[in-house]
């Protein structure tokens, strides 16, 4: 965990609004204590959660996105450490362990051009270091018996999620992915629209439900590739959950959940999905937060759900005065996911 910058409890208290009379997240939320080995104290705190950013967006500009997830981390951390602490969600849940060291990562990509061939290349190579570093902390956290929660960062860093898991427990695993696009691109070199198709490609994504995906921006390539190995990858559409309605949002939780839930499943969820929301590629028309939430809090009920992922949310792309607003929905989605759970604890 070498490349993980630790959250200290003095930096959890700058980011926590103490008030008389009221307890927050921010306030009983656990850090690793300075000095002791990160490994060694997950493998012995109460907390079951194991909590961390990826400040990135080197994958988004190397599949021609807009950058700007790379603000996520900040903003959901400061709107997770507000959360109130009470009977119906305890902060103490909780282990905040910082977030990955992409610093030199990030600085390489900001002036690289994805037009061009060799620069193209080059932001491959650097979402590929980012890769072996996601994949050694997910690692190590799944050993320790914790359940990671991941604030991206690009979608590129499913990859990392997935095979990360894998190796902890042993096993290929499932995943579900809420998304607005497949995420199944061929293997061109790594970015944020590939990290599916590389986990499966190398075994470690055993089978995979795309939810809602948008008609409009899959391609027919994706489409006869999927179609090759629906046994094992499907999905359904947006389109004919909730334009069309030829199928009822509930039931496809249901059946999504028939899919994956007996092996161990990641559950990914992209933010570009939900309409007005800032991202690289954000949509007019998408599930809303509600469905959204219901969606985290189904899945995470599950006792073989392994981990959640929250990506590609951009709060710097949003409307300045309320830039807080997408670390504030991802609080929600965090909670939901605690939630869930309680009865499998």
């Amino acid at each position: 965990m070498e490349k993980l910058i630790p959250f200290s409890i003095t930096d959890l208290a700058k980011v926590t609004n103490h008030r008389s009379g009221e307890v927050k997240f921010g306030e009983k939320m656990i850090t690793v204590p300075k000095g002791e080995n990160c490994h060694n104290f997950l493998k012995v705190c109460e907390a079951k959660y194991a909590l961390f950013g990826i400040p990135e967006d080197v994958g988004i500009r190397a599949n021609y996105g807009r950058p700007g997830a790379h603000s996520a981390w900040e903003s959901a951390i400061k709107s997770i450490a507000n959360i109130q602490h009470n009977r119906f969600c305890k902060g103490s849940q909780i282990v905040v362990l910082g977030k990955l060291d992409v610093a030199q990562e990030m600085e390489q990509a900001k002036d690289l051009d994805f037009n061009a061939t060799a620069d193209r290349k080059l932001l491959s190579e650097l979402v590929h270091r980012i890769d072996k570093e996601v994949v050694h902390l997910i690692n190590s956290i799944i050993k320790c018996g914790k359940i990671p929660i991941i604030i991206g960062g690009g979608h590129n860093n499913a990859y990392g999620n997935i095979k990360g898991t894998a190796l902890g427990l042993g096993k290929p695993i499932n995943a579900i992915n809420f998304d607005a696009h497949s995420d199944f691109r061929i293997l061109e070199g790594r970015h944020s629209g590939n990290g599916f198709s590389y986990a499966y490609e190398e075994g470690f994504l055993k089978k995979y439900f795309i939810f809602g995906l948008h008609e409009n921006y899959t391609s027919k390539n994706v489409l006869d590739n999927l179609k090759k190995i629906e046994d094992r990858v499907t999905f359904n559409t947006y389109d004919e959950i909730k334009v069309r309605q030829q199928k009822n949002f509930q039931q496809e939780l249901n059946t999504a959940l028939e899919f994956i839930k007996n092996d161990s499943y990641g559950i990914e969820i992209d933010l570009d999905a939900l309409p007005n929301i800032a991202s690289s590629a954000m949509t007019m028309s998408g599930f809303s937060v509600e469905e959204l939430r219901q969606f985290v809090y189904f899945f995470g009920s599950h006792k073989n759900a392994s981990y959640l992922h929250i990506c590609e949310g951009a709060p710097e792309l949003g409307e300045e005065k309320n830039n807080h607003l997408i670390g504030k929905l991802i609080g929600y989605l965090v909670t939901d996911f605690i939630k869930s759970r309680r009865e499998l604890i």
